[in-house]
């Protein structure tokens, strides 16, 4: 990409996608196309083709998505199905439509079946069956990156694809039902030591494994890839490091600061045993991870403390 390029960041004002503007306006990128949900509702076919027949956008970032953590994949299977695979198949096929020079689609770990080889291989997609909880968003995301595949063998597109793992950082989601494991963690023991709880209730009895990757070493990595790979099969973003999430929320309780007891709800659902990924693509490319998880997590809990506006009630 050119200094001049003109680029779309589609999902700026989520967590990826405002990474992702930062990242680029920290390289000097300064043809940097957004929308709103508001001015592009993403999952209207012909708005979607107007928006890209009239700016023409050389390259894409398709970072837009909905999603959730345990709870919001189970109670909304359809809608996270269909609104996934509606708006990325809509931003997939008008780029190609309007001679896109590169599209980047950003997808999910959760795309590897649930017994995946540790650590997960890009090749490992397709090999067994998925993990039930999030079945519907991982259906989704891995139709959007065999769309990209399937362009670039039929039509000889540009287009490809990251995996990244569970991600945290600024702008992160911090609903009590509809977030990811740690926004959740930083949320519950801020509100415990607000209130003074001498008890905090985790799901699960705390076993399974989960690696971490701060938002803006993915945003570093996307920018990396889009002018650095080129290639069918999709490239894993992470940190090849993991934790138990019981060790993860005694790690934001001591950042957090909450002193008092965590407990562990042995009857709500665990998810995938374990999810690691094999980062060594990333690695042999040239890329790396910068953030350690508790300097990350210092971080995030500081813009938890500076946006009251992204935590819903």
């Amino acid at each position: 990409m050119k200094q001049n390029s003109k680029i779309y960041v589609a999902g700026h004002r989520g967590m990826v996608g405002s990474a992702i503007v930062r990242e680029l306006q920290r390289l000097g990128y300064t043809n940097i196309v957004t929308r709103s949900h508001n001015e592009l509702d993403l999952c209207r076919q012909e708005d979607v083709e107007k928006f890209f027949a009239q700016e023409k956008p050389e390259y894409v970032f398709l970072a837009a998505a909905k999603v959730g953590g345990i709870m919001a994949n189970q109670n909304a299977l359809a809608d996270f199905m269909y609104e996934n695979m509606i708006l990325e198949m809509n931003v997939i096929h008008s780029a190609w439509k309007n001679g896109c020079k590169k599209l980047e689609f950003l997808g999910s770990s959760c795309i590897y079946p649930r017994m995946a080889p540790q650590p997960m291989p890009e090749s490992c997609l397709l090999t067994s069956e998925l993990e039930k909880t999030n079945e519907a968003y991982a259906l989704a995301k891995i139709s959007g990156l065999k769309y990209c595949e399937f362009l670039n063998r039929q039509y000889g597109t540009d287009f490809i694809s990251v995996m990244p793992t569970n991600l945290y950082g600024p702008n992160d989601n911090y609903h009590p039902e509809h977030s990811h494991v740690l926004p959740a963690l930083i949320r519950r023991f801020h509100e415990a030591k607000e209130a003074n709880l001498p008890e905090v209730v985790c799901w699960g009895d705390g076993s399974p494994l989960r690696e971490f990757l701060y938002v803006d070493d993915l945003a570093n990595l996307c920018v990396f890839l889009m002018n650095n790979y080129s290639g069918n099969e999709t490239v894993n973003a992470g940190t090849g490091k993991e934790l138990t999430i019981r060790q993860l929320a005694e790690l934001v309780a001591r950042v957090v600061g909450y002193k008092g007891e965590i407990k562990w709800d042995a009857t709500k659902p665990n998810g995938t045993p374990r999810k690691l990924l094999d980062v060594s693509k990333a690695t042999k490319l040239g890329w790396t991870y910068k953030t350690e998880l508790e300097d990350g997590i210092r971080l995030a809990y500081e813009d938890f403390l500076n946006n009251p506006i992204k935590v819903e009630r």
